[in-house]
């Protein structure tokens, strides 16, 4: 399993967390942050999916 599939579900998991957290405290800027970080988690691991995919691992 490549590392980029590791930290991008971790960024997502993370990601999730601050938009929940923004949520509840009425912070937006806190919201869209964890947004942001959740779609960056998503393509990190899909990126990692690939490089799996392409060597054979998946």
């Amino acid at each position: 399993m490549d590392e980029d599939r590791i930290d991008g579900a971790l960024k997502k998991m993370g990601g999730g967390i601050k938009e929940a957290a923004g949520k509840l405290v009425g912070d937006t800027k806190l919201e869209t942050e964890g947004k942001a970080e959740k779609a960056e988690g998503k393509v990190q691991n899909a990126v990692g999916g690939a490089k799996d995919t392409i060597r054979g691992d998946a």
